[in-house]
């Protein structure tokens, strides 16, 4: 009964000073929002990389180039992998198939039915759309005939064919132009894939696709200086679940002998990229609350300064308190009780704002092009609620603190 009456003795002296309770609340609202809503940014970022490396196909091993340089430092990006290595990794076993690529990730310049857009763009070869479970919409994809005959043919993606002929169907046999750099190439557009959306890489609807041999024979680092087809990377797809991390172990083996045992390449599963992926994504999570959870303290140190003025207004009022019975414990417990009240309620509100916050910004991609992908994660919801009632409770005690100990004598004679 004693903790019920305090209770309503502090809703009782909350509900008497709105404005100041509600200017007390709002460091603790923006705070808490700020924490919901930040983790709810890093939650998202990390289930979208997680979606991103699951759209890449199933059973994947990624083999990418690099040149280990002095000082043990590992430098990726060098012209390391051949064809040859694409074609023996081939001949090993749990491999189902094997496709080399060269990608430029930069915005190349697409002209056709005079319009233009940019697009990413991946050399490549005809089991890619095996390898990355991705299907053909309209048209064709490339065929074995393509790469022998170093065509210029092209596949789209799904965007780049809305953008230049905003079907699919409209664009199979039309004509467009490429331009990366001081470089240009006339294409015939054989086939469009398929729309993949947030659930592929991000960037697949605005790729296209031609022959690794096209490229190779066109663009002059597509060949090393003694004449080798060099790749940007090959996938390797294992015959199941169970032997993808034994084909990793072998294409490794395979490779460091080929390459006289010099460690020039990294070789990855969907499994290592994700691991990967989800840590940065975590520390990213980490760092945002963390930042956010200074506005909290913010809050914290405000509510004891409110709390402190409310001690010196209420002072008189504790002196009564006390000429009537009322202890140390029943004065410390009406303040700290204030507190916390203060906070919960301010969480409570800066939850369903983090939230709504969160709901907002989701699918936004602020001319970006990428949009923001939000996740509140439940838990996190009870971390701000425990977190700002605890702020309460450590930033209430010491003004609750400092009523219990005046004199109700010396208090009484407070004007």
């Amino acid at each position: 009964m004693i903790i019920l009456d305090t209770i309503q003795t502090a809703l009782a002296q909350l509900s008497a000073n709105k404005l100041r309770t509600g200017l007390t609340m709002l460091g603790i609202v923006i705070g808490v929002g700020a924490v919901i809503a930040l983790m709810a940014a890093g939650q998202g970022a990390q289930r979208g990389v997680t979606k991103e490396v699951s759209g890449l196909g199933s059973n994947l091993v990624f083999v990418k180039p690099g040149v280990t340089e002095q000082g043990g430092r590992f430098s990726v990006g060098a012209m390391t992998l051949t064809t040859d290595d694409a074609e023996a990794i081939k001949g090993l076993p749990y491999v189902d198939a094997v496709v080399s690529q060269f990608e430029l990730d930069i915005e190349n310049q697409v002209v056709g039915n005079g319009r233009n857009t940019s697009a990413a763009m991946t050399a490549t070869e005809p089991d890619f759309t095996y390898v990355r479970d991705w299907e053909v919409e309209a048209g064709r994809f490339l065929i074995d005939d393509d790469v022998s005959r170093k065509a210029t043919n092209v596949v789209l993606g799904a965007q780049v064919a809305e953008d230049l002929f905003d079907t699919p169907q409209n664009a199979v046999g039309k004509d467009v132009r490429l331009s990366f750099g001081p470089f240009s190439l006339n294409l015939t557009v054989v086939g469009v894939m398929e729309k993949r959306g947030a659930a592929g890489t991000g960037g697949d609807d605005t790729q296209i696709l031609i022959p690794l041999t096209t490229f190779q024979t066109r663009i002059p680092f597509g060949r090393s200086p003694t004449g080798e087809e060099n790749v940007g990377q090959i996938v390797v797809k294992a015959t199941g679940g169970g032997k993808v991390n034994e084909t990793k172990d072998d294409t490794y083996d395979l490779l460091l002998q080929r390459h006289d045992y010099t460690e020039d390449f990294t070789v990855e599963t969907q499994e290592d990229l994700t691991a990967t992926a989800r840590e940065v994504s975590r520390t990213l999570t980490m760092l945002l609350g963390a930042i956010a959870g200074i506005s909290l303290v913010v809050g914290g140190i405000g509510i004891m300064n409110i709390m402190l003025v409310s001690v010196t207004e209420r002072t008189r009022e504790i002196g009564i308190r006390k000429a009537v019975g009322a202890n140390r414990t029943d004065i410390l417990l009406q303040f700290v009780i204030e507190a916390v009240i203060v906070t919960l309620v301010g969480g409570a509100v800066g939850v369903l704002a983090g939230i709504a916050a969160a709901q907002i910004v989701d699918g936004q991609d602020f001319g970006t092009g990428s949009p923001v992908t939000t996740m509140v994660a439940p838990w996190s919801i009870f971390v701000a609620l425990g977190v700002s009632a605890i702020i309460g409770l450590f930033f209430g005690i010491y003004p609750a603190f400092r009523a219990s100990r005046l004199d109700p004598i010396e208090a009484l004679r407070t004007e």
